[in-house]
């Protein structure tokens, strides 16, 4: 794993550092919250410690910002304050999982295990194209980190199109997958819900085409991967 680990305490930091790197694992260290954003946003993290009682910003307000800033990444918080309202706020700010100070190294090393797996669980649930993000499970969008409201039927259709992103979809295909249709049902009708998806996914960098005669297709914008 890629591990940024935000500590001021330089002693505290190095002797994490060595404790990570002995699993095999890589360690950045930042001494400061207000690089963060900019460091995920440079580089590849697997996951984030993040201490609370940072200079400047705190890890409060560092944690906030990532996620503000759409990074979806397990964070576990670090902290010296053992007061219960001080760890619903890092979990209510965006924390996966808390730890308090001082702590044995090997629970520190078993935290981030779990959270990694945690985190690769979900995001096997979770379809992605450009800003759009779609769970399986749960049948719920969203554009960056702002929820886009489905009908039933365009979220069937959606998770379809997903699955065969760059690939042209018949028409029959996806009527024959839309709760309550029968053979009967129009291509209007079907064109009508492709026309409202299409709309919602504006802002997503993503572009559903439609091919005459063929059916739908499902990309990208030309220079937004998934």
């Amino acid at each position: 794993m890629h591990v940024l680990l935000v500590e001021d305490d330089e002693p505290l930091a190095a002797s994490i550092a060595n404790v990570l790197q002995a699993q095999g694992w890589r360690v950045d260290v930042s001494p400061r919250g207000e690089p963060v954003p900019h460091s995920l946003a440079q580089d590849h993290y697997d996951i984030v410690v993040l201490d609370l009682g940072l200079p400047g910003i705190d890890g409060l307000e560092t944690l906030r910002r990532l996620r503000e800033a759409g990074h979806h990444l397990p964070v576990l918080v670090l902290t010296a304050r053992d007061a219960i309202e001080d760890r619903v706020q890092g979990l209510e700010a965006g924390a996966d999982d808390y730890l308090g100070k001082p702590f044995a190294p090997v629970e520190l090393v078993a935290r981030l295990r779990a959270l990694a797996r945690r985190h690769e669980n979900r995001l096997a649930e979770t379809q992605a194209l450009g800003l759009l993000r779609f769970n399986t499970q749960a049948m719920r969008a969203w554009i960056a980190d702002q929820p886009l409201a489905l009908t039933a039927r365009e979220s069937v259709v959606l998770q379809y199109l997903l699955l065969k992103t760059g690939s042209i979809v018949p028409r029959e295909q996806l009527s024959a997958l839309v709760p309550g249709w029968t053979a009967g049902t129009s291509d209007n009708a079907l064109e009508l819900l492709i026309s409202r998806l299409r709309a919602k996914l504006e802002p997503a960098e993503v572009r559903l085409r439609t091919v005459r005669g063929l059916g739908y297709l499902l990309e990208a914008h030309e220079g937004h991967g998934a």
